[in-house]
């Protein structure tokens, strides 16, 4: 063994790894580096975020677009849940002010932004006890987050599913923003399984975000026509469009493939505004209607044309093949990281 490595956990680089990972865990409470990526429209709520907390990895409670009071009963419900620390997710792009504020007084141990970066938002975090990990997608945007002071980077590659702040491959992103920032790193996009947690733990990430893993558990609220194409899909089945924008528009995201992309590809690819069946109800989500090219996510509540509406998912979605309960994937997703020595120290 050379000069620069240790006894226990092997060249310096991997111990370094292990002691970035060693001190996340801690500053975090938890005890694995797997974190479930907060998923909106009521995809990921408090039954799903606890059950990661319960397994010891990080839950996530969507909540950009969950009123306030609804808010704060689901924030209560994890707590009756577990005793471990959760996240609460907010997009800074919408108004978040009210939602930020139940958060901090509930007293959450993490809230994470993404599509945003709010300095007053992070100091007022910081102020109330919490811990912020900022999405980016850029080494522009890390570099605004960390001066912001942003605690932990959450880097999202292309790969992921839903809506993608990322324009380059994960691994490619997570190396630049490793060689620029020394802060822990948080990998996004595409990891579905235990083979694409340990790349990108390989490639140095502190730690690891999972969404389209989580739609597969028993605890999402994910309409059934949609979970059975999320476990039959493949990889090339997923693309990486702006097309279901009514709701937010001009941001991209990664969808299953279904009819209403065919026919706009068949058609064209014609502008907002002069797509096939533009503004056509094609059915409703707790009793609201949902129209062609809406950004809703199908939920246990929708109705209607669900295989039309659309179905996010990441491009490792041809990795997601079973059910499994919220605490069983983030045991599996850790596997990996712990047989590598960097969680569990």
């Amino acid at each position: 063994r050379d000069s620069t490595s240790d006894s226990s956990c092997g060249s310096r680089g991997q111990c370094e790894r292990v002691q970035s990972v060693s001190s996340l865990l801690k500053r975090l409470g938890i005890e694995v580096p797997v974190i479930q990526a907060g998923m909106g429209g009521g995809l990921s709520d408090h039954r799903l975020a606890a059950a990661v907390s319960a397994a010891g990895g990080l839950g996530t409670l969507a909540a950009s677009w969950t009123e306030p009071s609804e808010l704060r009963r689901q924030v209560e419900s994890i707590k009756r849940l577990t005793e471990r620390p959760f996240a609460v997710n907010l997009v800074p792009a919408f108004e978040q002010e009210e939602r930020l504020q139940v958060a901090l007084e509930e007293q959450v141990a993490v809230v994470t932004f993404s599509w945003g970066i709010e300095r007053d938002f992070i100091a007022r975090t910081h102020a109330a006890g919490a811990m912020v990990a900022v999405q980016i997608g850029t080494l522009e945007e890390a570099q605004r987050a960390v001066g912001a002071g942003a605690d932990i980077l959450i880097t999202q590659g292309r790969e992921a599913g839903g809506h993608v702040q990322g324009t380059a491959p994960l691994l490619v992103l997570l190396e630049r923003v490793r060689a620029a920032f020394d802060v822990p790193i948080v990998a996004a996009g595409g990891i579905t399984d235990e083979r694409s947690a340990e790349a990108a733990s390989a490639a140095g990430a502190t730690a690891i975000a999972c969404g389209t893993a989580f739609l597969a558990a028993s605890e999402a609220d994910v309409h059934p026509i949609y979970r059975e194409r999320l476990l039959r899909a493949k990889g090339e089945d997923t693309i990486l469009t702006g097309l279901f924008d009514v709701g937010w528009p001009a941001a991209v995201h990664r969808v299953i493939r279904n009819a209403t992309v065919a026919s706009w590809e068949e058609a064209g690819k014609p502008a907002s505004g002069a797509r096939p069946g533009e503004g056509e109800i094609i059915g409703s989500q707790n009793g609201a209607a949902v129209v062609r090219y809406s950004d809703a996510q199908p939920t246990s509540s929708t109705d209607g044309d669900v295989g039309a509406m659309a179905l996010y998912a990441g491009a490792g979605v041809g990795k997601v093949s079973r059910v499994d309960g919220g605490a069983a994937l983030t045991e599996r997703l850790a596997r990996p990281l712990l047989a590598m020595g960097t969680a569990g120290t």
